[in-house]
């Protein structure tokens, strides 16, 4: 038979979970509107960039004078994987689902006979991945004190990968995070983010020109740079929301996991409590009995 004890002390410390997890999921309400809000109106924006640049890369991307980061290094012998993840976990399968899609993308790509390096962005995506992947690695960028992402830490990241660009670390980089869509589906994305690539959008009018000054080569080449930030910041955005869904998510099944087991549990305790009572009874009787 149970100890009544124990029982009551596991109640208790279910409990004291439930109101953890509650809160947390109030916390991560909170905190997804903000960065739900943040992530919809950084979308138009980087729509209509988006729309701009394959409008350019379409009239220059054939040329000999076309920048080498639209270009590319002529190979694609090295891959770098920027895999962006949280700083903090209790958020599902977030993480995990941003990891998993990176570490295939780059063990298809070492069997393929491809080099790969691996720069991260979150610690629980560099924790994750180091395991297996981590003589890949050639850097990790840390946003714990971080508090509100924004356009400079995007910037930071960006000027990173440039440089490593600029030095002939990699002929392709790829970007990994998670595009938000609501409390419940987060979708891990990969997007290319060197050599660019621009999807012209239906939306816009097709018969729109263009004038250039100076030129569309020039502009391109001072565009893309920040078109590499504005795809980090956007992404960066996207994850912050789906963080937060997820883990909302997570911790409202928790809250109500830790309900049924405190349900079950009660019902175990009042059911042993009832037969200690039983049990003294029948001892009273019998001894009432035999005297």
């Amino acid at each position: 038979m149970p100890n009544l004890k124990d029982l009551k002390n596991r109640i208790a410390s279910v409990k004291n979970t439930r109101k953890i997890t509650k809160a947390m999921q109030m916390v991560a309400a909170a905190k997804l509107r903000r960065a739900q809000e943040a992530a919809e109106m950084s979308r138009p924006y980087t729509e209509r960039f988006n729309a701009v640049m394959a409008s350019l890369a379409a009239s220059v991307g054939g040329s000999d004078s076309a920048p080498k980061l639209l270009s590319g290094t002529g190979k694609e012998d090295v891959h770098l994987l920027l895999v962006m993840t949280s700083e903090k976990g209790l958020c599902g399968g977030f993480n995990s689902n941003i990891a998993k899609k990176a570490r295939a993308h780059a063990q298809e790509l070492i069997a393929a006979g491809k080099e790969v390096k691996i720069l991260t962005v979150g610690k629980k995506g560099r924790d994750q991945l180091k395991r297996d992947l981590g003589k890949y690695f050639v850097g990790h960028v840390d946003l714990t004190e971080v508090k509100r992402i924004g356009y400079v830490d995007a910037q930071g990241i960006a000027k990173d990968i440039l440089g490593r660009f600029d030095e002939g670390e990699f002929d392709v980089a790829t970007l990994f995070y998670a595009e938000f869509v609501n409390v419940v589906t987060q979708i891990p994305t990969a997007l290319q983010i060197i050599p660019a690539k621009f999807e012209a959008t239906t939306g816009d009018a097709p018969d729109t020109l263009f004038d250039y000054e100076p030129s569309e080569e020039a502009i391109l080449a001072d565009l893309l740079p920040r078109g590499v930030a504005t795809a980090i910041f956007s992404a960066l955005l996207e994850n912050g929301a789906s963080e937060q869904g997820a883990r909302m998510s997570a911790m409202d099944n928790a809250t109500r996991n830790a309900g049924d087991m405190i349900d079950d549990l009660t019902i175990v305790y009042n059911r042993s409590r009832q037969a200690v009572i039983t049990n003294e009874l029948i001892e009273i009787i019998s001894g009432a009995e035999a005297l």
